[in-house]
């Protein structure tokens, strides 16, 4: 997956969360994938990055191999927006870091700049590639009235939903791709496997439910950390004008359009997403050392 550095895990509110780690230098670097896929989608840039910094990708909840368990008061186990967030720092914390520089890609970018405005202590940058800020899961809404009949129903929903997604499934993988003879059986194969492991659907059917629109467009112009938006040219999942409306919007906000790619830069253009986000790091830290 991400060479040859080994898996772990660490239990984080409520999630036995799996995670990789490399590279000792600065600035701390955490990777947020996007959905239906797992920290795999970061394979081919994570040994680069930690060439010059740390590195963290982490299986989001819901994806991967991080537990799924059902929310409970008891336990606090939240797949809002908001605890995914919260986890995104109390990780951070766990591993002996009090800050980091967020790269979320589709809606890791979402969780990404939630977690920025919500925790702008811990976090010195964002990396925003193709992220989901004006449509998808960032402005999605589960109605407030009809919650208690869902949650009643979940067991239900989750049965359909995973017989929907079953099917959809490698449908919904290429279209992240413009160039779909780049995107290997076997890579698909993983991909699957990655986000279908034991009572997968329950969990994806708790994080769906507990949407809302987060109002990011409205948030986003206090925002006063330095940015970087990536968009693939051909992204036909979040539309390349939606991440340049982003890089307008954002302040400190720099824009890449990436030619010859789709909705995951990292996959189809793993070069030159590792240049541009080394170039922003150096800006980081060249950032920290002069304040």
């Amino acid at each position: 997956m991400a060479g040859e550095t080994e898996s772990h895990f660490i239990e984080v509110n409520g999630f036995n969360v799996h995670y990789r780690m490399a590279g000792n230098g600065k600035p701390l670097v955490v990777l947020l994938h996007g959905s239906f896929l797992s920290l795999r989608s970061w394979r081919l840039v994570f040994e680069k990055l930690a060439e010059t910094a740390t590195v963290i990708a982490f299986d989001r909840p819901a994806f991967g191999l991080t537990s799924r368990p059902l929310p409970s008061k008891s336990t606090s186990v939240s797949y809002t927006p908001e605890a995914q967030s919260d986890l995104v720092i109390a990780l951070i914390n766990k591993l002996g870091f009090s800050k980091a520089v967020l790269v979320g890609n589709s809606t890791g970018g979402t969780i990404a700049l939630l977690t920025a405005l919500r925790h702008p202590e811990c976090v010195e940058g964002l990396v925003l590639a193709d992220a989901m800020i004006y449509s998808g899961y960032a402005t999605s809404e589960v109605p407030r009235f009809i919650k208690p009949a869902l949650k009643a129903m979940s067991p239900i929903f989750a049965r359909v939903m995973k017989f929907m997604i079953s099917r959809l499934y490698n449908r919904l993988i290429r279209a992240m791709w413009f160039n779909k003879e780049r995107l290997g059986s076997d890579v698909m194969i993983a991909f699957r496997s990655d986000l279908m492991v034991g009572e997968w659907s329950k969990a994806f059917w708790e994080l769906f439910s507990e949407t809302h629109h987060l109002r990011l467009d409205e948030r986003l112009k206090t925002m006063s950390l330095p940015s970087l938006v990536i968009t693939g040219e051909h992204d036909s999942m979040v539309k390349k004008e939606e991440s340049i409306r982003l890089a307008g919007e954002l302040p400190c906000a720099e824009l890449l359009v990436v030619p010859d790619c789709g909705h995951l830069p990292q996959e189809e253009q793993p070069e030159a997403f590792v240049f541009a986000v080394r170039k922003f790091l150096k800006r980081i830290e060249e950032r920290i050392e002069n304040s």
